[in-house]
């Protein structure tokens, strides 16, 4: 029974997983949190232009209340000014994004509209631009428009200063929006990312090993998933480990994050005599509606890579450099996978013993995404086949002999593709030289 409790509750670092991975896929959190840190900035700004002008009256400097007054009135008309355009250029923005994001997912893959989405800079320049507009609007429901300066109860000089503040720090940001936007329009940054993030995912992979030890763990007993379908993103390991450890087992997650479960699906190997069910593993794995950036997801940036490739291939598209571009990430990534013993991840507890095995992709999965589809798309197109045909040719050279078969098999498939493509015997020589930048 102590078991379940454990099972049903998820641990702290996964709730906290769940919400920061929220908040990267969430664009409203941002605005919303500037537009209430304005209002409260406001109201202190508002108590200190009290707070000046309680204390020019008590010093009786009604001269400087009046040059004061003079300076906001004139602060006003700027305000003003700010306050009617800013929702044009949010408009602006807005319209600047849209179009962007229609033809980076129209002209690579709907997958990189996350980075998009996830773009820091954007969702910044949203927050302070809307926080710029509700920050006008309050200081302009700020002025006195009493013409003693005796009777002024606060003239607005902070909020006035802090507006144009907001006003150049707004244009700032746009500047380095559209910067931001401009890189993630070309093709060579998008894919960097891509490559960069399924590295740093890596960076927090956990001990790795092959996988003719995941098979050795007995499998005597399966939990199915209950939950809702969807693409498993995360499993709560802390959880199943400190289960495993009070039942003194080990315990084998049976399919692979970035799989799509359907209730139903085997989800946990569990050994015999287990108080878990079915139920209390609904709260220890995170379902979503697409696969995410996670250093369980091995193969999700070969994905992205392999899909951006293959949309460039496409006759609608016919970008063959692009094509290339997305083939230097792959063999990029493909040779830092050829460094690391692939087929299960291992979780151990405080005594170091092998708790939880989670399923990775093997090197032959992890090749076959990087090479089949591109392969058998680029037979016709010697750019394409030149740089696929360098990349093998520099991961047999960089990866351990047991690592070959699947890398010399796509040569020979890709050999006869070619063949069987090629219209003489100097196009199939042509398109079957190996050549890094594909054709110059």
């Amino acid at each position: 029974m102590s078991d379940m409790v454990v099972a049903r509750a998820p641990s702290l670092r996964m709730l906290l997983s769940r919400f920061r991975q929220h908040l990267r896929d969430t664009f409203w959190l941002a605005p919303a949190l500037a537009m209430v840190g304005v209002f409260l900035i406001w109201l202190a700004a508002e108590e200190l232009d009290s707070l000046i002008v309680e204390e020019l009256k008590q010093g009786g400097e009604l001269d400087m209340l009046v040059e004061l007054q003079r300076f906001t009135d004139d602060a006003k008309g700027v305000v003003s000014t700010v306050s009617s355009a800013m929702m044009t250029f949010i408009g602006v923005v807005f319209s600047i994004s849209l179009v962007a994001v229609q033809m980076a997912s129209g002209q690579l893959t709907p997958r990189v509209v996350r980075l998009f989405v996830r773009s820091r800079i954007t969702k910044a320049t949203f927050a302070v631009f809307l926080a710029t507009f509700v920050l006008t609007l309050l200081v302009l429901s700020s002025y006195d428009s009493a013409p003693d300066p005796s009777a002024l109860v606060s003239v607005p000089l902070v909020q006035s200063v802090l507006t144009l503040l907001m006003v150049a720090l707004s244009l700032l940001l746009f500047v380095l929006y559209v910067n931001a936007t401009l890189r993630l329009m070309r093709v060579g940054h998008v894919v960097a990312r891509i490559a960069d993030e399924a590295r740093r995912a890596m960076a927090h992979l956990p001990e790795t090993t092959d996988r003719a030890a995941a098979d050795a763990v007995p499998r005597s007993g399966v939990l199915v998933h209950e939950g809702r379908a969807g693409v498993l993103q995360s499993v709560d390991t802390a959880r199943l480990v400190a289960l495993a450890r009070k039942q003194g087992t080990v315990l084998r997650v049976i399919p692979r994050i970035g799989d799509f479960l359907v209730p139903g699906t085997p989800l946990l190997a569990v050994p015999d005599g287990s108080t878990a069910s079915p139920g209390s593993m609904r709260h220890l794995v995170s379902v979503g509606a697409e696969r995410t950036v996670n250093s369980m997801d091995l193969g999700f940036g070969l994905r992205q890579l392999s899909d951006i490739a293959l949309r460039a291939l496409s006759p609608a598209v016919n970008d063959p450099t692009t094509a290339v571009q997305a083939l230097d990430r792959t063999v990029q990534l493909l040779a830092v996978f050829s460094r690391m013993p692939l087929g299960a991840a291992v979780h151990r507890d405080r005594s170091s013993e092998v708790r939880l095995l989670q399923p990775l992709p093997t090197w032959t999965t992890l090749v076959d995404l990087g090479f089949a589809e591109v392969r058998v798309c680029c037979a016709g197109n010697p750019q394409v086949s030149r740089r696929v045909l360098a990349g093998l040719d520099d991961l047999l050279r960089v990866t351990p002999p047991d690592r070959h078969p699947p890398l010399r098999r796509h040569r020979e498939l890709l050999s006869e593709n070619v063949g069987n493509a090629a219209r003489t015997d100097a196009d199939r020589e042509f398109a079957l030289s190996p050549d890094r930048q594909g054709i110059g």
